[in-house]
């Protein structure tokens, strides 16, 4: 008989539901608003203990999805918080905003297409002037559109999922570093696809395994000057991004069932590794891709 006191454990094949959506289409950039079903990102059951008290961050994609999840958590955690996004993606920021708001914290909203080379240009500038600051950078923006054969995908798809998932990292790292200072973090989203690529996503694949090495060559230029740099590399995740020409329209009913856990993964389970490693305790944790992904095998 189990003690009165013990904590109650989670299994993890059950704390949520498998997924199993019906067919669905949105046009990209994919709304969580018109999601189904919804994602979590821990709007009822993320809880904050000051880890991140007085930090001040920056999130791409942080509307929906993961980078929602981790706004979300950040905040809770005692984090101000930007968050830039398109602005097609209104409204799902408006409510990450508020919820960032209701957390006690500065929120700021900074819409606009990565793509656009001057917003890109000035987004790390932007944030740190309304935050007064800037010690956390989460590169989390992402864009996946899948392509059955690689004669259906064109050179504009490559070098536009390029701009977007990896090139961008270099500009707004490098922008980063005229204000990050001693001891702050810069963390990037890599991907299951990074290891495991599947055949219709080459081009989105391929940017993953390509921030996988950016992140382990920038950690190692970035440590003798304190600013650690690290990455997740989440799991079939249940986002908008499947929804939206991420994923062919007759494989969404069975989304993330092919993982040990038999379930896809909602954006909730991702903040605590972000939060993680942005605090002092993963203080001598460099160049590490910590892999979220319900038991996919990967290095």
């Amino acid at each position: 008989m189990p003690d009165k006191g013990q904590a109650r454990l989670d299994n993890p094949v059950t704390k949520y539901p498998q997924v199993s959506p019906p067919k669905q289409d949105q046009p990209e950039p994919g709304l969580d608003a018109k999601l189904e079903p919804r994602a979590d990102h821990g709007e009822e059951t993320y809880r904050g203990s000051g880890r991140l008290a007085g930090r001040k961050a920056l999130i791409t994609g942080g509307d929906s999805g993961i980078g929602a999840a981790v706004a979300i958590a950040y905040a809770r955690e005692g984090a101000d918080v930007a968050i830039a996004y398109l602005p097609a993606e209104e409204e799902d920021a408006r409510r990450v905003l508020s919820q960032i708001e209701a957390a006690g914290r500065t929120a700021v909203g900074l819409p606009g297409d990565l793509l656009d080379l001057e917003y890109r240009g000035r987004l790390v500038d932007d944030a740190a002037e309304a935050l007064c600051g800037l010690d956390i950078l989460v590169n989390n923006a992402g864009k996946q559109v899948f392509a059955e054969r690689l004669e259906d995908l064109d050179d504009e798809q490559v070098e536009t999922t390029f701009q977007v998932n990896i090139l961008a990292m270099f500009t707004l790292s490098r922008a980063a570093l005229r204000h990050l200072p001693e001891g702050a973090s810069i963390i990037n989203t890599t991907s299951i696809q990074a290891y495991q690529p599947s055949a219709h996503l080459l081009d989105y694949a391929t940017t993953k395994a390509a921030i996988n090495a950016f992140t382990k060559g920038l950690a190692e230029q970035l440590g003798p000057r304190g600013i650690r740099v690290n990455a997740v590399a989440p799991g079939p995740v249940w986002t908008p991004l499947q929804v939206s020409d991420g994923q062919p329209k007759d494989r969404l009913p069975t989304f993330g069932q092919n993982v040990p856990l038999g379930r896809a993964g909602q954006p909730a389970e991702l903040a605590a590794p972000y939060v993680f490693l942005a605090t002092d305790e993963a203080g001598y944790v460099l160049g590490e891709t910590l892999n979220v992904n319900g038991g996919k095998p990967s290095p």
